[in-house]
């Protein structure tokens, strides 16, 4: 079983990532882009049977700062 985990910061914490890709975006000529957040990825390969409540205590605990970031889980 395998899961994805989506970590983007929250909206109102700034993002000084995706800012500076924004910055770079334009210098490369690309024009419209309003704004840029930046975020993670993590795959986790678990075993089968694993609770989606498990790793919901994965992510609170280790994979995400829950204070400035959300998470979305998916199963696939």
């Amino acid at each position: 079983m395998k899961a994805r985990i989506d970590v983007m910061l929250k909206t109102g914490v700034l993002d000084p990532q995706g800012a500076a890709v924004q910055h770079a975006l334009g210098a490369l000529g690309f024009e419209g882009v309003n704004e840029v957040r930046q975020g993670k990825v993590i795959e986790l390969d678990l075993a089968d049977g694993t609770s989606e409540e498990s790793i919901k205590e994965m992510c609170d605990k280790l994979l995400a700062n829950t204070v400035i970031e959300s998470y979305r889980i998916t199963l696939l």
